[in-house]
């Protein structure tokens, strides 16, 4: 993996109701070839362990981490406060969690559509599933996703 960065770094956050808390990475350039110039990456917050994180553009050309609430929590930070940043570049493909896998090979055919999803669907998808508050509510999504993968892609 290929370091992009270790530094320490100011919280920042977008002006308005709901602006996100971010820290600023001018020193990171946004990725060739990939949509909105993201760059996948993994590494630390504060020790805090992040993977799969795409850096999000801020239209100047700079890129941006946002801070999710629930890793603030975890390390104690809020905006205004300085973090220990250690990223790396992401070139792993997405891993599917193995309770979800299990889930998707049930119908195989299902599960090999969801592997053709982008890395970037396949996240979306598995951070809504378990984001769920209680494992019933979880369930239910993965029975969704299923359906739905279903009623889009009949096999006949």
């Amino acid at each position: 993996m290929i370091l992009l960065t270790d530094k320490i770094y100011l919280l920042e956050k977008f002006s308005g109701k709901g602006g996100w808390t971010f820290v600023r990475l001018p020193e990171i350039p946004p990725g060739q070839n990939t949509p909105f110039g993201w760059v996948k990456v993994c590494g630390t917050i504060d020790g805090y362990e992040i993977k799969n994180y795409n850096l999000q553009p801020m239209g100047n050309g700079r890129l941006f981490l946002p801070i999710k609430a629930e890793i603030r929590k975890k390390i104690k930070k809020q905006e205004g406060d300085y973090v220990h940043i250690i990223l790396y570049e992401d070139r792993n493909p997405y891993e599917i969690p193995e309770e979800l896998e299990l889930c998707l090979l049930e119908e195989p055919y299902v599960f090999n559509i969801f592997k053709a999803y982008t890395d970037g669907e396949k996240k979306t998808i598995t951070e809504w599933i378990y984001s769920a508050k209680s494992e019933q509510t979880k369930a239910e999504r993965i029975a969704k996703v299923i359906n739905d993968i279903v009623d889009k892609n009949p096999r006949y």
